[in-house]
């Protein structure tokens, strides 16, 4: 016999042992020890421990109807049936079926059912249950798995989830129910849009207000004297700590009823817009039907602004001033009138002093404050001289200092938020105060000496036994604009190196060397990222020899005058301190005489 037919001979063998195997024995000598029966919804002879849960979607008293339906309705049900005990109708009153949030009842139950004190639960519908898919799922499967199991009972469907059969129909039912919540989510916010785009806006309660039988908003002269004195205060200087301890000393009232103020309180009165008679809808958004919380929308969803809507209680003018200073307290701002100054002579006229301490100047107002002192459209170009017997050094540059060790250099780094010296530029200067100075057109950075009590000064150094030590500057309130100003990118940090030129340090914001970090890189095998330099740098060295020959054997006339090209123009316009000194004392006398007849 070959070795195939042994392997044929050895297959058919094991084939029919296997085949006697399974005929099995007599099963006559095999004991069945039976399976308790399955635990049927309506087993007469098992005593059913049941709960109701009951939920409506709304807290309307016309919804108190259907929950007092419910509740009989289950009452009835449970004492029909003479082996039922009811533990408890658990019931969510104004509450979405689309999150466990805030469903206290429910929770509790599903918490009693884990400690053993229910046996069934009965609900009208999935949609009562939960409108969520995997929330409906989850908890069911949940009950099932307990010792004994909890079964649901789910009317309307019919579905008994104790039933082998019954988790494809309920997952079917449950994501229906989801849907459709997603499909009232829907048409809600297709409503909202139609309303808002016909300049119908919603209005809750506001301080200062009342509502007319049309819902229209009516100024209450009583809560509209806090809201004055709130607005009033802000502006004249006090901190919103302040105003808050001045409101509970006064014993005002919030529009919740509140006698205790608190800064957050008084900034959400200072920074609602429909203070000033605007009204700008959809300041939030909820991006997901099923968890239900709201988002800030930055320009994520459509908004609506209408001037105008109602009667002011403060002028527009104070409430944007108000804003202003909201914004810009982090920076520690207490002027009430900001400036923005140029130079208008010597061989920095156009140079426009750096505001460090206020925000609300933009780009364009850099830009134009220079050309108000500058004719940006002259040409400015200097014919090329070569006296006889020297030598003609057109075609020749000056290489670039970045091509060179940066020991001993002046030179700053800029990030979106900060800017830090070298050691070297420090030492240039016998202060540690400086300003700074930029030409918008040109892309350049002066920095010159200032004193402490320089308004637009800013601390670089510190001295320490002696040495003069760099510190890194914080401008989160200016150094966005100036970023937008020389079109740099904020992910990125910029290596600047500068010169010394009688009192002034002087930086090229072109040329500049570029900090790239590993987040910014597909492919770096560097954690310190890498260095990046400006793609025209590829066809040359440095500056032509002449351009800069030009610039440094230039006279250097020191500039003396400085002109205010503009203050912002709300913070101008709003009410003047004597006036508002004045309004607060009135306004508070009036508050006191009211306290002591109440008394």
């Amino acid at each position: 016999m070959n070795k195939s037919e042994e392997k044929l001979t050895s297959r058919e063998l094991k084939k029919a042992k296997i085949r006697e195997r399974y005929k099995g024995i007599n099963q006559d000598e095999i004991e069945v020890i039976p399976a308790l029966p399955q635990i049927r919804l309506d087993d007469p002879n098992r005593t059913q421990r049941v709960a109701v849960y009951a939920r409506v979607s709304t807290d309307d008293p016309n919804q108190t109807s259907s929950y007092e339906l419910q509740r009989n309705h289950y009452q009835d049900l449970v004492n029909s049936h003479i082996n039922w005990i009811l533990v408890d109708i658990y019931a969510d009153e104004g509450i979405s079926g689309t999150s466990l949030k805030h469903r206290d009842s429910f929770i509790r139950m599903i918490n009693d059912c884990r400690a053993g004190k229910i046996d069934l639960i009965i609900t009208k519908s999935v949609a009562r249950f939960a409108r969520n898919v995997v929330d409906c799922i989850k908890h069911v499967r949940e009950l099932a798995a307990l010792n004994p199991p909890v079964a649901v009972f789910f009317e309307t469907e019919n579905i008994y989830t104790l039933n082998p059969n019954s988790e494809m129909s309920l997952s079917f039912i449950s994501t229906l129910a989801q849907e459709e919540s997603h499909t009232k989510s829907e048409i809600m916010n297709a409503s909202i849009e139609m309303r808002f785009k016909r300049g119908i806006f919603l209005t809750p309660p506001l301080l200062g207000y009342d509502k007319d039988e049309d819902g229209n908003l009516v100024i209450n002269e009583e809560e509209a004297k806090t809201v004055r004195l709130i607005f009033f205060m802000y502006l004249y200087g006090f901190s919103a700590k302040q105003i808050a301890e001045e409101m509970t000393l006064l014993k005002r009232v919030t529009k919740k009823g509140n006698t205790t103020w608190s800064s957050s309180t008084i900034l959400s009165v200072l920074q609602n817009e429909r203070h000033c008679g605007d009204i700008i809808a959809r300041k939030t958004y909820t991006p997901n039907f099923l968890d239900h919380k709201s988002k800030r929308n930055n320009h994520d969803r459509n908004q609506y602004h209408k001037k105008d809507h109602h009667d002011p209680i403060i002028s527009r003018e104070d409430f944007i001033a108000v804003q202003r200073l909201i914004n810009n307290a982090k920076y520690g701002t207490k002027d009430l009138l900001p400036k923005l100054n140029v130079i208008s002579d010597g061989s920095l006229k156009g140079y426009v002093l750096v505001n460090t301490r206020w925000a609300a100047f933009t780009k364009e107002d850099y830009m134009l404050a220079c050309k108000s002192q500058t004719d940006q459209d002259a040409d400015t170009t200097l014919p090329v001289r070569v006296n006889s017997g020297d030598f003609d050094l057109r075609g020749f540059e000056v290489a670039r200092s970045q091509f060179f060790t940066t020991l001993g250099k002046v030179f700053l780094t800029f990030s979106l938020h900060q800017i830090s010296f070298s050691r070297e530029c420090v030492r240039k200067f016998d202060s540690n105060y400086v300003e700074f100075l930029i030409q918008p057109y040109e892309h350049i950075l002066a920095i010159r000496p200032c004193s402490k009590d320089s308004k637009n000064g800013v601390q670089w150094s510190r001295k320490s036994n002696g040495k003069i030590i760099p510190r890194a500057i914080s401008g989160s309130a200016y150094l966005p604009t100036l970023f937008e100003l020389f079109g740099w990118n904020p992910e990125l940090k910029y290596k600047l190196t500068g010169t010394k030129r009688d009192s002034y340090l002087f930086f090229t914001l072109s040329d500049t060397e570029v900090f790239i970090p590993p987040s910014q890189l597909e492919e770096c095998n560097s954690e310190k990222g890498l260095i990046a330099y400006p793609k025209d740098w590829v066809q040359n060295f440095g500056e032509e020899y002449y351009k800069v020959k030009t610039g440094t054997d230039t006279n250097f006339d020191i500039p003396s005058t400085e002109v205010t090209y503009k203050t912002d123009e709300a913070m101008e316009k709003c009410t003047s301190p004597e006036e508002l000194k004045e309004k607060i004392n009135v306004i508070k006398e009036t508050l006191y005489e009211c306290n002591t007849t109440e008394q």
